[in-house]
């Protein structure tokens, strides 16, 4: 079966084309970073628009790459949520569109499972069952995954995503969008131990995550900063690359002493990382030291696949077609969505 899965929950278009027996076959992605780079943040009005421009000529970039034709295509997956409505609207609203005039099943897909199963692309996946973190920008979260759609959430954050406050801080310290990835490099300069930064609620049991206190204390230590170096552009530069570490190095640190109880609690030795953070180099190799010697494994996606795309929206549309699934001629486009609602499918 190919299904074209389209993907548009923020700030990234992407559009793919996925085949049942033969695997991923072709995807393009288009980023609204520079779009959105002079707000410092996505615009939601902006992003939807930009969207609509993008999707079709995405979509027959994606067909030509793969050398097959509209009349080829058996299926659509859209993601249908959690995200910006506006953004979402846009994609799906395409995609539902596009199934009905080819005369070919539709079916919405969820974001983050999306993400979760992104891994699954890769030449060697990860079998169930398994422990997942998904780590991005809106969203993080730990779940114990004995199937597609079998999730148990074992904790996810209180209050901003690990992504969202890498963002917010990097905000704080004068960098220009996106910050996150930007504070992540200009940590690599940072000294160790310049700055020793709380790990929040690894004091107390339990897999939730808080990450707003971390970045009021980043805040204060940069604001205390700032009045020491008056006058001393040196030190303040130097003390801005320490202070992005010591945040880095407290998120790292959180993430991973979470993972470590998760494993431990479900009696599992597969940790999968998937969603834009779980990019981070520092995380992934905390990561992969801690489950060495928790005696498990490692899996995650190739870096362009753990960002936002259409091949892993293409993927999970796919399965959910193959098992019989389909969305009737209507659009729900969720801004929340509960990742454990979804039906399971069984194997």
């Amino acid at each position: 079966m190919i299904v074209l899965g389209i993907e548009s929950s923020c700030d990234e278009t992407g559009v793919a084309l996925f085949d049942s027996e033969k695997g991923l076959l072709a995807h393009v992605l288009h980023s609204q970073v520079e779009l959105h780079a002079e707000y410092g943040g996505v615009v939601p009005e902006l992003a939807s628009r930009d969207h609509i421009r993008y999707l079709v000529p995405l979509m027959e970039q994606v067909l030509q790459q793969a050398g097959i034709t509209r009349s080829e295509i058996e299926g659509v997956a859209y993601t249908a949520g959690p995200g910006l409505i506006g953004a979402l609207m846009s994609g799906a609203c395409v995609g539902r569109s596009l199934a009905w005039a080819l005369g070919v099943p539709a079916q919405e897909v969820h974001h983050m499972e999306g993400h979760l199963l992104a891994p699954m692309l890769e030449e060697n996946p990860p079998q169930f069952p398994f422990v997942a973190l998904l780590v991005s920008g809106g969203h993080t979260l730990l779940a114990y995954v004995t199937g597609v759609g079998q999730y148990e959430i074992l904790g996810q954050s209180l209050d901003d995503a690990a992504g969202e406050a890498f963002d917010k801080t990097a905000k704080m310290l004068g960098l220009s969008y996106p910050g996150g990835p930007i504070l992540a490099k200009l940590a690599e300069q940072g000294r160790a131990g310049a700055y020793k930064f709380p790990r929040p609620m690894t004091d107390r049991p339990g897999l939730d995550f808080s990450f707003s206190g971390l970045k009021t204390f980043a805040l204060n230590t940069w604001h205390d900063l700032q009045a020491e170096s008056e006058g001393q552009c040196e030190k303040l530069t130097q003390g801005r690359a320490d202070v992005a570490r010591a945040f880095e190095e407290a998120v790292v640190d959180t993430l991973s002493i979470k993972c470590r109880r998760a494993l431990r609690q479900t009696h599992c030795k597969t940790l999968v990382i998937a969603g834009g953070v779980g990019a981070n180099q520092h995380l992934r190799q905390q990561l992969a030291a801690m489950v060495k010697k928790e005696g498990g494994e490692l899996y995650y996606p190739r870096t362009e696949f753990c960002t936002d795309n259409g091949a892993m929206i293409a993927y999970v549309g796919c399965l959910r077609l193959m098992a019989g699934e389909s969305k009737a001629l209507s659009i729900d486009a969720r801004a929340r969505w509960p990742m454990d609602e979804l039906p399971a499918i069984r194997a």
